[in-house]
């Protein structure tokens, strides 16, 4: 089974969520129909913007907290260099 650390932004990409899933399409599903959680809900954050796939959950969860502490324009660099016009990669998700 593979993990997921993704990256998810609102409409406008001035906010952000960052967080690990096993089952990717389902939980943006879930973000997208507004029943993320409290900050995603407040930002409407729907969009999935980056993901990366983790053979283990510890390694996925590693990789969330790493990036959450990370300076947001170096989450922006990242997001930027595999999707730099920041699109919704659902469709991509569709197919793992």
């Amino acid at each position: 089974m593979a993990f997921y650390t993704y990256i998810a932004a609102c409409q406008s990409n001035t906010a952000i969520y960052i967080g690990v899933t096993g089952d990717l399409f389902k939980r943006m599903s879930e973000h997208k129909s507004g029943r993320g959680g409290t900050h995603t809900s407040r930002y409407r954050i729907r969009k999935l913007v980056y993901f990366e796939v983790h053979q283990t959950l510890p390694e996925a969860i590693a990789r969330e907290k790493k990036l959450k502490r990370w300076r947001r324009a170096w989450k922006d660099a990242l997001i930027n260099e595999q999707n730099p016009k920041w699109s919704d990669l659902m469709m991509e998700v569709s197919f793992l």
